[in-house]
């Protein structure tokens, strides 16, 4: 499988021009350049930052000149202190993976699609001259498996639009159920060798969302362990989540470096066979789990990124439920930082 150099160990911006109070102060202060120096200084290799487009359009869809700012400041910060940049459209005009948003319409409406297509355009224009050190994720965590066919169908119009301006930066394309690895398969064949299949992993979601406030059905004062066997994961995804647990393993086995063999098989067979680029653009672990177990978590994903050449970002640096420089992780950052 192809290995994505300079985009194999990362960090998310979370919360800074996306899923935030989208206001100056917010976007001045929540992230600083001392920041990335200290990303860099962990031993990074680049940063995902997730933009919405309230960032650089209003509602009504009128550019915002001043909201391009942050972003020229983002790059040159990632210039000046060695890193590498992923610029994610985390919401568009008519579509967010967060309900709460109250966003919808976008697969159906052209004139919100006709937008989506507007920013990238900008967005090629602008920065197609940054290739050496910039990729672009079309939009985050598509939903909904019935809009497979049509999310292909815009991706590939986008990606061509793109290609106008900017022949050979890298371009990230991810799938179904926000992202899932199990939605890689289903992704339309490689437009060109600059294509990276993107994926989100944050399986078993009953330990890395254990007591989420925003899980229907998920009592806040739930906990559970990783060592917990699979078929306690499994009774307490369904009791905890309505949901189905994802993976392939045994009722009695504990989760291992093989459950997440398993999980990524197919998306792995997915990119040797079409000789692209395969990356998960995001993983982590709640706030509510014990750190030390959220290491050992940690250890597991990262050995098999490692194993596969499978470059990442984790979630997030700070805040956000799931931040690695909150201070609840003190006891165990250096260890964890030597995972990322």
């Amino acid at each position: 499988m192809k290995t994505l150099s300079g985009f194999l160990h990362g960090v998310n911006l979370g919360g800074w021009l996306s899923q935030c109070n989208h206001t100056k102060d917010r976007y001045e202060n929540f992230i600083r350049e001392e920041d990335i120096k200290k990303i860099a200084g962990w031993g990074l290799d680049h940063i995902r930052v997730p933009v919405d487009y309230d960032l650089i359009e209003s509602k009504e869809g009128e550019r915002k000149e001043e909201g391009y700012i942050y972003l020229d400041r983002a790059l040159a910060w990632c210039r000046k202190y060695g890193l590498n940049m992923i610029l994610d459209l985390h919401k568009t005009a008519g579509f967010s993976f967060d309900d709460g948003e109250q966003e919808s319409g976008f697969f159906e409406d052209e004139k919100y699609q006709e937008r989506f297509f507007k920013i990238w355009d900008d967005f090629a224009e602008r920065y197609g001259g940054d290739s050496g050190m910039l990729a672009f994720e079309l939009l985050n965590e598509v939903t909904d498996k019935a809009y497979c066919a049509k999310w292909n169908e815009l991706a590939g119009k986008c990606i061509k639009r793109i290609r106008a301006k900017c022949p050979d930066i890298k371009i990230l394309v991810g799938g179904y159920y926000n992202n899932s690895v199990i939605a890689v398969p289903d992704i339309d064949v490689p437009y060109d060798e600059n294509i990276v299949y993107n994926f989100h992993c944050y399986e078993p979601l009953i330990f890395t969302h254990q007591g989420a406030a925003w899980i229907a059905g998920m009592d806040t004062e739930f906990r559970i362990g990783i060592n917990a066997t699979v078929g306690e994961m499994r009774e307490a995804t369904k009791t905890q989540c309505d949901m189905e647990f994802t993976g392939d393993l045994a009722d009695d086995k504990n989760i291992d470096e093989n459950y997440f063999e398993k999980l990524f098989k197919d998306a792995i067979k997915t990119a040797d066979e079409k000789d692209v680029y395969l990356y998960c653009g995001e993983y982590g672990v709640i706030e509510k789990a014990d750190p030390a177990e959220q290491l050992k978590w940690m250890q597991m994903i990262s050995n098999v990124f490692n194993t596969h050449g499978i470059g990442r970002a984790v979630w997030s640096y700070k805040e956000m439920d799931f931040g690695i420089i909150d201070s609840r992780l003190d006891a165990v950052r250096s260890k964890l930082l030597g995972l990322l």
